[in-house]
């Protein structure tokens, strides 16, 4: 077979991974031990991250007139893919796992259609996830109504009922 048949296999399936994707991150993996990666690689598969390493060539391939092909002047050196369907989720994982392992770096990403460098991929992983952002807000939409609900029922408490 020809070089071009083994590679189309390979583009193919990154095509098909970025396919519909929210976040593309590519970090530099050189340095993390053997521990350290099958732990960066079971968090981000409990987050629902799809992670891989592949060849620089064969990225750029696949994202040839894509958002994604933004992502072209980071692949240099050894390059892992770390692409997730729903938001930024992999981008704070990887941001997160790389607070303990400073050999993983993060070198660029694309979330929802916007290039980001380092220091913006680190920013969005900063940002907390949607779910606690609902969190937050439904909380701070209660505070207000339990209070005034106590205020009430402590004003029924000192009046008198009248018969």
């Amino acid at each position: 077979m020809a070089k071009i048949e083994l590679k189309q296999p390979v583009v193919q399936e990154i095509t098909d991974l970025l396919n519909g994707a929210a976040t593309a991150v590519v970090v530099d993996y050189r340095g993390l031990t053997v521990e350290q990666d099958t732990r960066l690689r079971k968090a981000l598969r409990e987050a629902g991250v799809t992670y891989k390493v592949y060849k620089n060539t064969m990225i750029r391939l696949a994202t040839k007139g894509t958002e994604f092909e933004a992502l072209n002047p980071d692949l240099e050196g050894p390059t892992a893919l770390a692409v997730s369907k729903d938001d930024a989720t992999a981008a704070r994982v990887l941001f997160n796992f790389a607070k303990t392992a400073d050999k993983l770096e993060l070198k660029a990403g694309i979330v929802e259609g916007v290039y980001y460098d380092t220091n913006g991929i680190k920013a969005i992983a900063a940002i907390p996830s949607k779910e606690e952002l609902l969190g937050r807000l439904l909380g701070s939409m209660q505070s207000p109504i339990t209070n005034f609900a106590r205020v009430l029922n402590q004003i029924a408490e000192k009046t008198p009922a009248e018969a």
